[in-house]
């Protein structure tokens, strides 16, 4: 999720030791611009859709650190299995793609836990059928410049001859940068080796003796050692290099519920304190684990302290629960994660945009509107990473001693059996599991390098 306290710089730049000039932009750092949009097209023709590529490639963003300001606008391309299908690469380079992008997300629904108002025979018209090939993403510095950024792919004659649009998602970062339930998030993100930003503390791996490293670069991009001291499983060339896999996820966030939830409950800490103990962090970032009691402004706008904490000394959730929330979604060095191992080789890169206006403060019945998280993810294995987030953390306690109890703020309810424990004496009881989340359509697709996509493109 999108969302960063205002008053914590950003990480500082350092050299780097890639080469950031082949590494599409925002996988290494996230962009700032407030408004976005995500186009998923069809090529019609292969031949137009290559010279469309081709006109891209200067508005294309790198990785390289913006050395004149913030640039009007940003974008970035990415495949679907049946999109490269579609350009026409050999059958030995698309089989040399793993399974799970070649099988795309809804395929994988039932593992992954899509189910119900989830599932893929319920999500929006473009979305899992095979029929969206490529994703271009713009970011843009207002609406204005969006606008002209997106008719630019889509806008002309010209181009609609090379390709058609089946789906298209608008986003806006929230004012304060909070998400739609009133909560910082993607505060966690992994320092990468050789990214060229100084890592702050917490941003990268517990190292085993209190400490922190950055994250293997492998986790994220092809072609590079990973936590194992290998390298990840890559296609053929042109695209065993400076690639990412990239998850696309639109999450429908029901505000209404989630305030009517909390406010009913009889939770001795009141709904404030039980809204962080579902999530694991204050509304102002602040992690349970440095603070159970009450948020603290020291810790949310301090770098050094907002996300360097483990909950190795917190095993019996008594300070952040067990099933929180963040604390399911990266374990850090719990219990039985062998400090920390486990969940290394598990990590995401997680760029995030709420979509839809705000629920009015204080509401809670639902005013119709359409609102949510547009979930994306970069990582070098879908497989080993994103699905074992969402399948055996997220969709399956048994990983947390919480047997087949979901993730009570994104999982998907499963009838009347799903409950939270907040630990404590006594211990209090969330049940049944509400449904707050729920996801509207996802994609897999492969982000290649700078290289790669000229090559794809015709251009060399």
């Amino acid at each position: 999720m999108l969302g960063r306290p205002p008053n914590v710089p950003r990480r500082k730049p350092r050299r780097a030791d890639i080469d950031l000039g082949d590494i599409q932009g925002n996988v290494l750092r996230g962009y700032t611009h407030p408004a976005a949009a995500y186009l998923f097209l069809r090529i019609v023709d292969v031949d137009a859709a290559r010279a469309l590529m081709r006109r891209m490639l200067p508005q294309v963003m790198t990785a390289e650190p913006w050395r004149d300001g913030v640039p009007e606008t940003a974008m970035n391309v990415a495949f679907t299995f049946s999109g490269l299908s579609a350009l026409g690469l050999s059958p030995n380079l698309l089989e040399s793609f793993p399974e799970a992008f070649r099988e795309g997300m809804a395929a994988r629904a039932e593992r992954l836990g899509d189910r119900g108002p989830s599932a893929p025979s319920e999500w929006e018209d473009g979305l899992g059928t095979g029929g969206a090939h490529v994703l271009v993403t713009v970011y843009a510095v207002d609406w204005e410049h969006l606008t002209a950024a997106v008719r630019s792919v889509i806008g002309e004659d010209e181009r609609q001859q090379a390709v058609t649009l089946v789906h298209l998602q608008r986003a806006e970062a929230l004012p304060g940068g909070k998400d739609h339930f009133g909560f910082f998030d993607g505060i966690a993100q992994p320092a990468v080796r050789g990214a060229g930003v100084e890592p702050r503390p917490g941003d990268g791996q517990p190292d085993g003796a209190g400490g922190w490293r950055e994250l293997a670069t492998g986790e994220i991009l092809l072609g590079y050692e990973d936590e194992d001291g290998t390298l990840p499983a890559a296609p053929l060339a042109p695209f065993e290099r400076n690639g990412t896999f990239v998850v696309y996820r639109k999450l429908a966030m029901d505000t209404a519920a989630f305030r009517r939830f909390v406010d009913a409950q009889s939770y001795p800490g009141g709904p404030r304190q039980l809204a962080a103990k579902i999530v694991g962090r204050w509304p102002d970032g602040t992690p349970l684990a440095l603070s159970p009691g009450s948020p603290d402004a020291a810790i949310a706008s301090d770098p050094a302290r907002l996300n360097n904490f483990g909950y190795a000394d917190d095993p019996d959730g008594f300070k952040c629960p067990l099933g929180a929330h963040i604390r399911r979604a990266n374990p850090r060095d719990s219990a039985g994660f062998f400090d920390g191992r486990l969940s290394n080789r598990h990590r995401l890169v997680r760029r995030g945009r709420a979509y839809g206006k705000p629920l009015p403060p204080g509401a809670t019945e639902d005013d119709g509107t359409d609102r949510g998280l547009v979930f994306v993810c970069f990582q070098a294995d879908i497989w080993r990473q994103f699905e074992t987030v969402q399948a055996l953390w997220i969709d399956d306690g048994d990983p947390f001693g919480l047997g087949r109890d979901k993730d009570f703020l994104v999982g998907e309810p499963h009838g009347t059996e799903g409950k939270m424990t907040i630990q404590g004496h006594p211990p209090h009881f969330l049940k049944p599991q509400p449904r707050f989340v729920t996801l509207r359509g996802g994609e897999y697709l492969f982000q290649p390098s700078m290289s790669a996509l000229r090559h794809l493109s015709g251009a060399g």
